[in-house]
């Protein structure tokens, strides 16, 4: 059996071709985040909703078809690099995104999204097959949407 070490991956490519997605929260410069982080993984330890994973390069990403971020702060509170903003600060300017992959759109009745918003985001139309909007004012971009979604319709992007 081969095992793969994902480190070697990125050996000989620049940090600037390096594609950080879903970085953690409280990180506002991508690229100082790639300079900086030394990958040493002490935010995906302390992460309790598990959600933090190794992404490419070996820097951590948030996964949300894993789970929400509650935005505790523990990921910006374990790491020892000067990359993360003040966790008293809101986290990010992301929010919920819905393509055109939804159920509603193709008139089949789904309010998942809607059961697993806590703050009342997502809201729907009076009728059965009423397509999710969301309000962006109360949209943490916490990412509890995404994972109940069957048709991964639902993305956390930046606005």
């Amino acid at each position: 059996m081969v095992l793969f070490n994902s480190n070697k991956r990125s050996l000989f490519r620049s940090k600037s071709r390096i594609a950080v997605h879903n970085l953690p929260p409280w990180i506002e410069d991508a690229q100082g985040f790639i300079n900086n982080c030394s990958k040493c993984a002490d935010c995906i330890s302390v992460c309790p909703e598990k959600i933090l994973k190794k992404g490419d390069g070996g820097y951590p990403q948030i996964d949300f078809n894993l789970g929400e971020c509650s935005f505790c702060g523990k990921c910006a509170d374990s790491c020892n690099e000067q990359i993360f903003t003040d966790t008293a600060q809101t986290p990010w300017n992301k929010k919920a995104q819905i393509s055109t992959q939804c159920l509603a759109a193709e008139n089949i009745y789904c309010r998942s999204c809607g059961e697993s918003c806590e703050s009342l985001a997502l809201t729907f139309k009076i009728g059965i097959n009423a397509v999710p909007q969301i309000n962006t004012e109360l949209c943490t971009g916490c990412g509890a949407c995404v994972s109940p979604c069957p048709t991964q319709a639902i993305e956390i992007k930046e606005l």
